[in-house]
């Protein structure tokens, strides 16, 4: 039996670790486990496990944070070239695109939410309602965003929550903006919208989503 290459070994460290994304283990904002935990987890040396990560990072899947870790940004190599794309987006064109994801995934997932999902939405908007805007920015955005993927995540269209994680660094960017600027949380907007997905009401639910959004693209200049 040959000896496994060096570059092998590497390839499937790698695929490991990708497969630990995709799976959802690794979840899209989570940090991974630090290098010796990976050592441990990949029975491989630290070497191997950096070019590992060093090649999910180029692949646009990781980033690395100085002083903090190493971060999940993306579920696929696509998924990793759209938020590269997307980071360099003007903030309305950015809403503008929300706009049309948000309410679709409203209407979907009005329709084919199943318990579970009910569940998740109750608890994220009661997390999001909690918290305070004016002093706790950081973790309110967090849940703000967190409710808004659950929403996705219930229209079980597997395609649509891709795509709408590889904008998910890019939305936050956006919402980080506009809470320096203004206070308005929207929270009864959320909570008619969350509420109308729960009862099934589709065209409610794309409703509350488009009031807010519009809300907030008014905000900002018409493109010329």
């Amino acid at each position: 039996m040959q000896p496994v290459r060096r570059t092998s070994l590497i390839a499937q460290v790698t695929e490991q670790l990708r497969a630990e994304i995709r799976s959802g283990r690794w979840s899209i904002g989570s940090r991974i486990p630090t290098e010796p935990e990976l050592t441990e987890l990949t029975g491989t040396g630290r070497n191997t496990v950096r070019e590992a990560v060093q090649a999910l990072v180029h692949a646009g899947m990781l980033e690395r944070r100085q002083g903090s870790g190493t971060y999940v940004i993306a579920a696929s190599e696509v998924g990793g070239t759209l938020g590269k794309y997307f980071a360099d987006a003007r903030e309305r064109d950015l809403l503008e695109l929300r706009m049309a994801l948000d309410t679709t995934a409203a209407a979907l997932a009005a329709r084919r939410r199943d318990d579970v999902d009910i569940t998740t939405l109750r608890r994220l908007l009661d997390e999001r309602t909690d918290k305070d805007w004016d002093n706790d920015n950081r973790a309110a955005i967090e849940a703000d965003v967190e409710l808004h993927r659950a929403i996705v995540v219930a229209s079980h269209n597997a395609v649509y929550l891709e795509f709408y994680d590889s904008l998910l660094p890019s939305i936050e960017q956006v919402i980080r903006s506009r809470t320096s600027k203004s206070d308005d949380s929207y929270d009864s907007e959320h909570h008619e919208m969350v509420h109308a997905i729960i009862e099934g009401d589709q065209d409610r639910a794309a409703a509350a989503a488009k009031c807010f959004l519009d809300s907030l693209i008014s905000e900002y200049p018409d493109a010329r």
